[in-house]
């Protein structure tokens, strides 16, 4: 399945298209909201582990409907060393399936699922991880990665 488009912008202020990451592998994932103890977690591993992912020839974005201000506190918080795209209308979230109905404290809304997305150079969705551990996602996708990059 091909990967939907997107241009959204970063924690800098610059504008992100998918095309922009033609001819790479790229790890979108989707979360909740900056400075959260999972987000963190999440984000933390993968900057952790950026070095691993760009030696296989991927990228990091994260994306959340934070605004790029928030993303840029947060990555200078937690020095963070890859991109967070800001999608506040949610439409980007929403057209990777993402955006979903979700329950706390017994009352049912709509809300960011935290699931990855594994990306090949081609544009295409070529692994997704549905509500992942934000402790284990970064294992999960390197090893994939891993793994299909040497195929």
């Amino acid at each position: 399945m091909k990967a939907p488009n997107f241009s959204l912008t970063d924690q800098s202020g610059t504008r992100h298209n998918l095309g922009d990451y033609a001819g790479k592998w790229l790890v979108v994932y989707f979360y909740p909201k900056d400075d959260t103890p999972g987000c963190t977690k999440q984000a933390c591993t993968f900057r952790d582990g950026r070095d691993l992912m760009t030696a296989l020839g991927a990228e990091v974005v994260g994306i959340s409907k934070d605004s790029a201000r928030k993303h840029a506190s947060f990555a200078a918080k937690h020095g963070l060393n890859f991109t967070l795209l800001s999608d506040p209308t949610a439409e980007v979230i929403d057209a990777y399936g993402s955006w979903k109905p979700k329950k706390m404290f017994g009352r049912e809304f709509l809300g960011i699922h935290r699931d990855t997305y594994l990306i090949n150079p081609e544009g295409d969705i070529v692994k997704k991880y549905d509500s992942v551990d934000p402790a284990t996602n970064f294992q999960e996708v390197y090893a994939d990665l891993k793994d299909l990059s040497a195929r």
